[in-house]
Formats: structure tokens, C-alpha cells, sequence
């Protein structure tokens, strides 16, 4: 097997296949990418005609009005209506999952005593298998919490539609939405029962309060949609925070959902234990019990990479360091010298360059399209394994450069510029990535770190540099952080991130350990093209020194 043919057959490993594009959307990873959650816009579309069409012949007094059918359908609708609601925002894309994996679902039910809901039930049951799936709502729960912690984010803020992060007295605003988009109680139980489901009671807490809260604003509003109800919210509440030690919050949340159903044998049982335990240990009356954050074995650096996520991408004093600088490169190679770029050097041990206006619109635009038809799961190496996991969710693809012309005259501007080897087998593919809603790649290497890493079968050594493209803009989060160098790259459209992954002597710079900040509100893109070690001998001499 040739080299060209070795390098085909681990990116086909690594990207878990390139097989028909119609497998790449799998139901369940909806909520992976952003591209995925935007397409589901189109089957709640359909349903809105339907349903629009199905009030407008309902007999409104057979059907107690269909009221609260069609104050769901003005909502929706009013949504689809507004421009400056996209699905960049996570709260509208967290809540356009939820509709279309339970909301919809209820919607169609509660008609079924009408005789003209036909069309709706089977334009229903035809898109059923295409529309996101529970895990769906599981991982864009998850993903608001992550944003909860990652930024300190407020719970009762972000039910507001407002993104702020509160440390103690101070209030600061990252996220200002043109338009306020506020959760509902049902919303806002949905995200604390995925908590309180995985036995995170730190999480499951602030949401399920913010549940009981709005609940108890609208008692009495029955919504056809809703899944949950004042009651559900109090019981799981009043469990959290028994489990989480504090009894005395537990009773009496207990004793208010028996005053909604007094006939409730299980909670009167409860009521009556919450009570001997209390009266058992008197102090527990005045605890306070104290939830610790979940621990996160495998993310020992989580304290600096959340802090660097929470400039933002802001490092101000930067500038003021004589030694970083900027340029317009031409690298002596002719290629640059009509249209040189932009250079900025923003760290020098490890040395990261941020290149200007790297690509045109046209040109990011053109390698989204590309990619997307082809997106999977984002997957990192476990040994000799592909895995997916809760660290790093995106979805990507690998571009040929037979695809078009285009990536061909990237690939050559990529070589002027870094005056490396980018050819296969010496360089991957094109790997293109687009984050999901809080999408996120925690702190990592790009560079093997074991020698049974997949990336060696490719028989190019190690990767030596990464180049990463911004394929677009996001509103807010999503900068890439470099844990020990201390530093945050905002996503800068356009723009290119370069960074030597080993020294010259061919060991990996431990300093380069890096990480995808979530995506706070944007839909991101990147395109990274990994360059090996072999044939760059004469391109980047190497050194004996573990210095250079």
C-alpha cells in the first residue's frame, strides 16, 4: 500500500468513515452541530402549516377552543418570523429540539378528538423518525449547563433570555440578544430533570427552582405542550435537595406539592421521614448544605481553561510586550509578494501566529458547503479505538483535494506561507469542523501523545504544526485557549492559527495543550490541516536541543 493510500485509510478511520452523506445527520447527534440544528427548522415548518391548517377547520366548541393549540402555533410561528432569532442562540436552539422532541408530540395528541387533524397526525408520523431524538434534548440540556459553569452563568438570567455572569455583587453582561427570548417553567424542568436523571444535583437545583418559580407564576394555565407541571417540579426538587443533605428545604417543598395533591401517598410518606429525620437532628433545621460542582477526573487544568474562556478572547495586555509583533508576511516565496498577509505574532514559547484575511467569504463559505452534506460526530483516539464524547462536541469532515480546485490553491497558500510540505502523505486532509450548541473540545494535544496512537500508522511521524482556519464568526465564546501559555484566541473570521506542535528535536511541546471554548452564542467553523514531521526535514531542520 502507498503512502497516498495509507493516508486515505486512517482519515477514513479517524473521520469513522466517508461512506452516503444521508448517514452522516445520525438521529441523535442533531444537537452536535449547529448546521444540524438550523436544518431542523424545515420539518418544523411543515408541522406549522399543518397545524395551521387543522385549527383553522377545528370546530372550537368541540375542542375546548383549541386554545392553548393555537397560543402554541402564534409562539412557534413568531419565532420562525423573526429574523433575529436564529438558532445560534442556544437557548432558541436548546427550545427547537425540545419542540420537536416532545412539544410537538403532545400538540398532536391533545387534537386527536377533532376529525380534522388528519393531515397533521400523518405529516406528523412522516417526519417523526427525522425530527431530534431524547438524546438529542439530553445533550442541548447539558450543554446549557456547561455554559451555566464555564462562563458562571445565571440560571434565573438565562430562563430571562439574558446572558450574565454573576460573581458576587458584580454583574457582567457577555451576551446582549436583540430580541429577549425567556424560558418557560416546562423549559426549565426539562434541563434540571437531565441533571437531576444523572444524579448532578448542582446542576439539577437552580433549574428546577427557576421551574417551581414559573409554575407557580402561571398555576392554573394548562399548556397542551407542556410535559411537566407545578407539581413534578416540586417533587423532583424536593428529592434533590434531600439527596443534596438539606431535609429541611425537602419537607418543605414536600408539604406545598401536597397541598396540590393531597391524595399522594408517596409524598405523605416522604413528608413523615423528612419530619423523624428533622426531629432526630434539630441542626438541620438552619444547614445550609453546600452542593459541590461534579468533578471532572480526566480535566485537571479546569480552573485556568475556564478562566481563559471567560476573557473571551480578550488578552489587552498583549500588545504591550516588544517582542510579539506585527508584519505582512511573503516568506521570500513569490507566491505572497502581489497579495501578502497579514501577520500577527501573539505568543512566542510555543510560537502561535494569527494570519489576517487568510481566506476570502467566498472561499469559507464555499468549504462549509463542501463539508456539510459529510459531517459525523466529532471522535477522539482512545487507544486503538474512535470514541465519542461528552468533551468534544462538533462534527466533522474530511475534504479531498479533488474536490474542487479551490482547496488546491489553499493547500499551495498554506505551503508559502508556513514553507512546509502540505502534500499527501506529508500533510491530512482538510478536516472541517462545525461545534454544536455549546460546542466545545476541552483541553488537548493535537499531537500523538502515545506510540500507539492511529496517527502513526499514517507513516509520517508525528504532526509537527497545526493550521487552523476561522470559517466564521460567532457572537460570543468559542476562543481557542492555551492552557499553559496562558493565552485566548478569539474566533476571528477568516483568519488563520498557526502553532508548532513538537520541538525541533522532534518531542512534544507540552505547552501547546489547547482547547475549543464553548460556542456561548454563533455558529462556529473551523478547518484544520494537520502537517506530519516527514518531509520537512530540509523545511524545519532538526535540533538536538530540547530548547528549539
Amino acid at each position: 500500500m502507498g503512502p497516498g493510500a495509507r493516508l486515505a485509510a486512517l482519515l477514513a478511520v479517524l473521520a469513522l468513515g466517508t461512506g452516503d452523506p444521508e448517514r452522516a445527520a445520525a438521529r441523535g447527534d442533531t444537537f452536535s452541530a449547529l448546521t444540524s440544528v438550523a436544518r431542523a427548522l424545515g420539518p418544523e415548518r411543515r408541522l406549522l402549516g399543518l397545524l395551521r391548517t387543522a385549527l383553522c377547520h377545528t370546530d372550537t366548541d368541540s375542542v375546548d377552543g383549541a386554545v392553548t393549540e393555537t397560543l402554541f402555533y402564534d409562539k412557534v410561528l413568531s419565532l420562525h418570523e423573526d429574523s433575529t432569532t436564529p438558532v445560534a442562540n442556544p437557548l432558541l436552539a436548546f427550545t427547537l429540539i425540545k419542540r420537536l422532541q416532545s412539544d410537538w408530540r403532545n400538540v398532536v395528541h391533545s387534537l386527536e378528538a377533532s376529525e380534522n387533524i388528519r393531515a397533521l397526525k400523518d405529516g406528523y408520523e412522516k417526519v417523526e423518525q427525522d425530527l431530534p431524538a431524547f438524546e438529542d434534548l439530553e445533550g442541548a440540556a447539558r450543554a446549557l449547563m456547561r455554559l451555566q459553569d464555564v462562563y458562571m452563568l445565571n440560571v434565573k438570567g438565562l430562563a430571562r433570555g439574558v446572558f450574565q455572569r454573576v460573581t458576587g455583587s458584580a454583574i457582567t453582561d457577555l451576551y446582549s440578544p436583540k430580541r429577549l427570548f425567556s424560558l418557560t417553567g416546562d423549559d426549565c424542568f426539562q434541563v434540571g430533570k437531565v441533571a437531576y436523571d444523572m444524579g448532578d444535583y448542582y446542576h439539577a437545583i437552580p433549574w428546577l427552582e427557576e421551574a417551581v418559580s414559573l409554575f407557580r407564576g402561571s398555576y392554573g394555565e394548562w399548556k397542551t405542550e407542556d410535559e411537566a407541571s407545578l407539581e413534578d417540579a416540586l417533587d423532583h426538587l424536593a428529592f434533590a435537595y434531600f439527596q443534596a443533605g438539606n431535609v429541611s428545604c425537602a419537607l418543605s417543598l414536600s408539604r406545598e406539592f401536597l397541598l396540590y395533591s393531597p391524595d399522594n401517598k408517596r409524598m405523605a410518606r416522604n413528608v413523615l421521614k423528612y419530619e423523624r429525620l428533622l426531629a432526630e437532628s434539630p441542626n438541620q433545621v438552619v444547614a445550609e448544605a453546600v452542593i459541590q460542582r461534579p468533578n471532572i477526573p480526566h480535566l485537571q487544568t479546569r480552573d485556568t481553561y475556564e478562566g481563559l474562556c471567560q476573557t473571551l478572547g480578550s488578552q489587552p495586555t498583549l500588545y504591550q510586550i516588544p517582542s510579539l509583533y506585527c508584519s505582512y508576511e511573503t516568506n521570500s516565496n513569490a507566491y505572497l509578494l502581489l497579495q501578502p498577509i497579514r501577520k500577527e505574532v501573539i505568543h512566542l514559547e510555543p510560537y502561535i501566529a494569527l494570519y489576517r484575511d487568510f481566506v476570502s467569504d467566498s472561499e469559507a463559505q464555499k468549504i462549509r458547503e463542501f463539508a456539510e452534506p459529510w459531517l459525523q460526530r466529532s471522535v477522539v483516539a482512545s487507544g486503538e479505538k474512535q470514541l465519542q464524547v461528552e468533551y468534544r462536541i462538533s462534527k466533522s469532515a474530511w475534504l479531498k483535494d479533488t474536490v474542487d480546485p479551490m482547496l488546491v490553491t489553499l493547500n499551495h497558500r498554506i505551503a508559502a506561507l508556513t514553507g512546509l510540505d502540505v502534500r499527501p502523505p506529508y500533510a491530512e486532509y482538510l478536516q472541517v469542523v462545525n461545534y454544536g450548541i455549546g460546542g466545545h473540545y476541552e483541553p488537548h494535544f493535537d499531537h500523538a501523545t502515545s506510540p500507539s496512537s492511529p496517527l502513526y500508522r499514517m507513516k509520517s511521524g508525528n504532526r509537527v504544526a497545526t493550521f487552523m482556519i476561522y470559517l466564521s464568526s460567532v457572537e460570543a465564546g468559542g476562543a481557542t485557549a492555551f492552557i499553559y501559555a496562558n493565552l485566548s484566541v478569539p474566533v476571528v473570521k477568516n483568519a488563520a492559527l498557526f502553532w508548532w506542535n513538537l520541538h525541533r528535536s522532534g518531542e512534544g511541546d507540552s505547552d501547546t495543550l489547547h482547547a475549543g471554548c464553548p460556542v456561548l452564542v454563533g455558529d462556529k467553523w473551523v478547518a484544520n490541516k494537520w502537517i506530519h514531521e516527514y518531509g520537512q526535514e530540509f523545511r524545519r531542520p532538526c535540533s538536538s536541543s530540547p530548547e528549539d
